[in-house]
């Protein structure tokens, strides 16, 4: 069954329509030189400066929303600092995952963008039916797996950051018990609630984790309500797989600890937070940028992680013991250079059964169709008999 990615609280309507063909930024062109028959034109007149490439970025989500859509954006500035006016970016946000986007991506290419960044699942399939219409175009599709001529795909290991929040929440819990609050049930959602509790068990092996979905990417009162519903469970350490820092202002109105996700969200509950597990996608939006600039741009699929500077675990809390920050930091060193791999055998399921044997890493194949839970996970993934 596919499952869109990323799903919206409510749909942007027809302001958000209006706000793509708003937002889309445009060159400023310099006078073209004289014909050379003309008597006044210079000899050697000054070629015109190219005119500056235009981005255009569509957001799933609000850019205040403290964590995905935040993180994307944060980028997109990244992105103006380091090209200057090589180049134009602009975005819409609350782009809901329907016949809305296909209109929000035709506005984009009508206003002249040449290269179009989709950043949520669901924009899949309107992607490849307007990149089939625009071939001098570039489309850039997060999370995803299909791909044209003029349409790839890329995606962050989110799982290391779990994992790497995993191994504090492991050091620090004093019920051994973990929350998880679930956006959808989908492979990537599954593996990283499975390798946050991988990374506990590596410090701790009494942990158990619990999950409580709310099957929506951005609801912070369904985050906090579920957040709650841990808590009140036995959970003295949250994680989350949503948008919103709902499950962060939970923990700290609570007394609990919890850790931010996508973004650094520490200021959203500073005596709650334990870490922030980020994404920084602006290293994958320079080369992309590049390599459009360069005229070396090329369909493929791309799924950067600590390697490549796109995962990191910051703002670690200053009660985590040292010898656990140097225990995240070596696990952060050994993913930088491939000395480690998370998804390592021995490994089962929490119905006992070997999903890895020892000495077996996982591959990309493995982990991108993850439909289990690990050992200490409670309960079963929704839609599992």
């Amino acid at each position: 069954m596919n499952l869109h990615k990323r799903r919206l609280l409510t749909l942007a309507g027809s302001a958000t329509l209006v706000a793509s063909a708003a937002l889309v930024g445009c060159g400023k062109k310099e006078e073209a030189p004289a014909p050379a028959s003309t008597p006044s034109a210079p000899a050697s007149a000054a070629a015109a400066k190219p005119e500056p490439l235009k981005i255009a970025f569509a957001y799933v989500g609000p850019v205040g929303d403290g964590g995905w859509t935040f993180a994307h954006d944060n980028a997109r500035k990244a992105l103006e600092k380091e090209f200057g006016d090589k180049i134009v970016t602009t975005f819409v946000e609350k782009v809901p995952e329907s016949a809305d986007a296909e209109r929000v991506l035709r506005d984009m290419v009508g206003q002249g963008n040449k290269l179009i960044f989709g950043t949520t699942f669901g924009y899949m399939e309107p992607m490849l039916k307007v990149a089939a219409d625009s071939a001098g175009v570039r489309f850039e599709h997060a999370t995803g797996y299909k791909t044209a001529d003029n349409m790839r795909t890329y995606d962050s290991r989110t799982y290391e950051g779990a994992y790497m929040a995993g191994v504090i929440a492991g050091s620090m819990t004093k019920s051994n018990t973990l929350g998880v609050v679930g956006s959808i049930p989908i492979p990537e959602v599954i593996r990283n609630i499975n390798s946050f509790t991988l990374g506990a068990q590596s410090v701790n092996p009494k942990i158990k984790t619990k999950v409580v979905w709310v099957n929506e990417w951005f609801n912070p009162p369904k985050e906090t309500e579920a957040a709650t519903t841990l808590i009140n469970g036995g959970a003295d350490i949250l994680m989350q797989n949503t948008d919103s820092s709902a499950v962060l202002k939970t923990a700290e109105e609570k007394g609990k600890r919890a850790f931010g996700w996508d973004s650094d969200m520490t200021a959203y509950g500073p005596k709650a937070h334990l870490g922030s597990a980020v994404i920084n996608w602006a290293p994958y939006y320079i080369k992309a940028t590049k390599d459009a600039l360069d005229g070396t741009w090329s369909t493929g699929k791309a799924w950067w992680g600590v390697k490549e500077g796109a995962i990191d675990m910051v703002s670690i809390a200053s009660d985590v013991p040292a010898e656990v920050q140097d225990k995240v930091a070596k696990i952060k060193a050994g993913l930088k250079d491939g000395s480690f791999a998370i998804w390592t055998g021995p490994i089962v399921d929490n119905t006992g059964k070997e999903v890895l044997k020892k000495g077996e890493v996982a591959d990309d194949a493995f982990l991108g169709g993850i439909k289990f839970y690990v050992k200490g996970v409670e309960g079963t993934v929704p839609g599992n008999k």
